[in-house]
């Protein structure tokens, strides 16, 4: 969408002069190019003229699909008196935190060593050597219920430069003397299977049994959580966990999160019942509920969860592919200036969409709650099966006629004003939804996502790398941005899913290529463990090190479980070794704080469990190959790696070349628990292998774990 769409803050502020902003790519600060404020992108040009002129920093980072960021920008940033003041106290910076998440990371950990708290828009006001004393998030123009707005705030802070500089210098080294490298190099305590199960009851402790998900209003997805009890359940056989995955999967599905006319899932709920979104759709979302869904479908055979992998997905490709085979970043909350407009009804609306019949199936699956000034938000008040018994219709008949009735209400609400897209197209995310079709090429048995995710992956390896094969961050007419460890990780994260399902060698090298790329300028080589920057990134208040999960999980934490899949894929131990490392470098903060780490228990499950090689020895496409490959494909069994034999295993996985088929059939070739088995022709028989093996291993973590104290 250009810039000047309808709804943007270009078009309806365009007669004022352009600032600085104007000459950058990013959507997000194109839209402040025409505020009256005067603002700088980051860059040691801002700086400089900081201490030419001696005056603080205000620093402003947000993202373009942000809704308060909007508020703030109208109430503020686009108000003269505010801009005047703010030009006459301050050198002003916008930074897009999807551009630049390396500034962002940094300063959020000062706004929530501060305040307590953190989000967007984000507020720190600095010193010209990017020392902060002041941090907030959202600022009113004017003052309200005891919170300063920005008509006081920017003048009391130009009165304390200019009376008592000294106490807020001070201040400001006293910020960065409590930013700390984190974690602290605290190795040595010991991840067993006892580290899994503290993790999974912090889980059960914070389940909303009512509600399904985890804590309290507001409400995320987080489908790593998901994906780490269902793997929690593949080995421990404890149904518990299966029944609160499946339990938030469906609620989210059926709430309004869930946009249930076009599909994909909006940002959070606001309340806890999974009814009131905040309405942006970002990508990495997609991907990691598209993945969740997957693998539910995996481990129940529950077609809900296939449908809803597919509809996600449906979503992504029609309203966030770019022509050039990557993906967007996000769509926004809010059109004509409202948050939600564009996805809202009213019953009169249906009423006129639907016919007399329609509306009798239509509202007995879902019904409209609460209210914004007449519109209300649409979510499913039945399952398809439910509905289907009481209207007495086999649940493929009504499903079709609902998907008729969708299409009405999907393209009368075409006609609507559309929220923007973020077209910043970032490698990060990108990975996450190569991962995610490359996936769903194999679980669905459809080659159109393995086309979907080989022309991503071949968008960014061809036009998104550096002369010297390193990646940049993000995308936007041509390449730009270093890339940081979740580029990497989560880049290598996809390749390995591709190279999974399409069995082309290049993937698996080429994931090789930049895991290797990641550890050379990334490694933490007196503690272990993998900066968020790279060895030659700009020099910020601090290189961090997390293994702390929001939104999308650490690329600590995925780069572990990458390098494990790696190891046994290639049979090179040296990277189970460096994932070891890892390991050691948060076990501290892991044995004292396992909530919030769900991926890093993934890694980990991975490692505890039975890691299983499986080479499949057959001609790509043969009949016998495809039956083998669709029966490991129909289970869950999260800690296999499958290999297709041949000669283009040359050089990245030898001990894979000299396996062939048995009795000119196509063979399996498994390899569990560091111990290998008997090849087999058949599926059965090599699915009843990976069982035992799994089995195996469930014995082994119940025989680990110490009896209860008497």
């Amino acid at each position: 969408m250009p810039q000047d769409a309808p709804g943007s803050d270009k078009e309806e502020f365009a007669p004022r002069r352009p600032n600085r902003l104007i000459s950058e790519k990013s959507p997000y600060l194109l839209q402040h190019a025409y505020n009256p404020v005067d603002w700088h992108p980051w860059g040691e040009e801002a700086f400089e003229e900081a201490r030419r002129e001696d005056k603080p920093v205000f620093l402003s980072v947000g993202y373009s699909t942000c809704h308060w960021c909007h508020v703030m920008a109208h109430e503020s940033f686009q108000d003269p008196l505010v801009a005047d003041l703010m030009n006459q106290a301050f050198v002003s910076i916008k930074v897009d935190r999807e551009e630049r998440p390396d500034i962002d990371q940094v300063y959020m950990r000062v706004c929530q060593m501060m305040t307590g708290r953190g989000g967007w828009p984000l507020t720190v006001i600095m010193t010209a050597d990017k020392k902060p004393f002041f941090s907030a998030t959202y600022i009113p123009k004017k003052g309200r219920f005891g919170q300063m707005g920005m008509m006081e705030l920017v003048p009391r802070i130009k009165d304390l430069w200019e009376t008592n500089r000294a106490e807020l210098l001070r201040s400001a080294d006293q910020v960065v003397d409590h930013l700390r490298p984190y974690p602290p190099a605290d190795q040595g305590q010991k991840l067993d299977v006892s580290t899994l199960d503290r993790a999974y009851q912090a889980l059960v402790e914070t389940f909303d049994l009512e509600n399904a998900g985890f804590g309290r209003a507001p409400k995320f997805p987080t489908p790593h959580n998901l994906m780490f009890l269902l793997r929690y359940w593949r080995r421990s056989k404890d149904s518990f966990a299966l029944e609160m995955a499946e339990a938030t999967l469906q609620a989210m599905r059926q709430g309004g999160i869930y946009d249930q006319v076009g599909y994909g899932f909006h940002r959070y709920s606001t309340d806890q019942e999974w009814l009131v979104p905040h309405f942006e759709k970002m990508l990495p979302d997609q991907s990691l509920l598209a993945l969740a869904y997957l693998e539910a479908y995996q481990a129940t055979g529950k077609q809900i969860y296939s449908v809803a992998s597919r509809e996600i997905l449906e979503f992504v490709q029609r309203e966030m592919a770019s022509p050039e085979g990557g993906f967007y970043s996000a769509l926004d909350a809010d059109s004509e200036g409202v948050e939600g407009k564009f996805y809202l009804w009213r019953a009169e609306e249906l009423n006129d969409l639907l016919d007399a019949m329609e509306q009798r199936l239509f509202f007995r699956l879902f019904e409209l709650k609460g209210n914004f000034l007449g519109s209300k938000i649409l979510r499913m008040s039945s399952s398809l099966e439910d509905a289907a018994a009481v209207l007495q219709l086999s649940e493929q008949e009504l499903a079709e006629k609902l998907k008729i009735m969708r299409r009405k209400l999907f393209y009368a609400r075409e006609k609507r004003v559309r929220p923007m897209r973020d077209e910043l197209i970032l490698t990060d995310y990108n990975g996450l939804m190569i991962a995610a079709l490359a996936r769903a090429a194999q679980v669905c048995n459809d080659d159109g996502y393995a086309q979907a995710a080989r022309s991503a992956a071949d968008f960014f390896l061809e036009k998104v790398r550096t002369p010297d094969g390193r990646l940049f961050h993000r995308y936007k007419d041509g390449p730009g941005v270093q890339g940081n460890l979740d580029d990497y990780a989560f880049m290598v994260w996809g390749l390995i899913e591709l190279y999974e399902a399409a069995f082309d060698s290049k993937y698996l090298r080429m994931a090789l290529d930049l895991n290797r790329a990641m550890i050379d300028h990334f490694w933490d080589d007196r503690a272990g463990g993998l900066f968020f920057t790279a060895d030659d990134s700009e020099s910020l208040l601090l290189r961090q090190k997390e293994v702390y999960d929001g939104a999308v999980p650490s690329g600590n934490s995925v780069a572990m479980l990458n390098l494990l899949r790696l190891s046994h894929l290639t049979g090179m131990p040296e990277l189970e070794e460096r994932a070891a490392a890892i390991a050691r470098a948060f076990s501290g903060v892991i044995s004292r704080q396992s909530l919030g780490r769900a991926m890093f228990m993934c890694a980990l499950e991975f490692i505890l469990g039975s890691p299983t090689e499986v080479v499949v020895a057959g001609e790509p496409g043969e009949q016998g190959t495809e039956e083998m490959l669709m029966a490991l494909r129909s289970r869950f069994f999260p800690s296999m790696v499958v290999l297709l034999a041949g000669e283009e295993l040359k050089g990245i996985a030898d001990f894979a070349i000299a396996m062939s088929k048995v009795e000119d059939k196509a063979a399996a070739y498994i390899c569990a628990g560091y111990r290998c088995e008997l090849p087999t022709t058949r599926p059965k028989e090599m699915l009843g292998i990976l069982e035992r093996a799994l089995d195996g291993a469930s014995l082994r973590r119940a025989s680990s774990r110490r009896p209860p104290e008497e």
